[in-house]
């Protein structure tokens, strides 16, 4: 997919691509070049980032350090 730079330096972003990553009006990005290449990355909230990582159970410091003991006694 192409875009064209105006006169002004700015680049549109096509209507495909904005829907397929919702992006929203004034959004911020990351801007990183790679000899030729930019990348843009979407600069996202706390909230719109939450369920991107998978869940993982928290524990509590005492109860890590019994895992790892057991580990080490190969305890179960």
């Amino acid at each position: 997919m192409q875009a064209k730079l105006s006169s002004k330096f700015q680049l549109a972003i096509p209507k495909t691509i904005r829907d397929d990553l919702h992006l929203q009006a004034g959004q911020q990005f990351t801007l990183i070049t790679r000899g030729n290449i930019i990348e843009l990355i979407p600069v996202r909230s706390i909230q719109q980032a939450r369920g991107m990582l998978p869940f993982r159970e928290v524990v509590d410091s005492e109860e890590y350090r019994d895992r790892e003991e057991r580990k080490d006694y190969d305890i179960d």
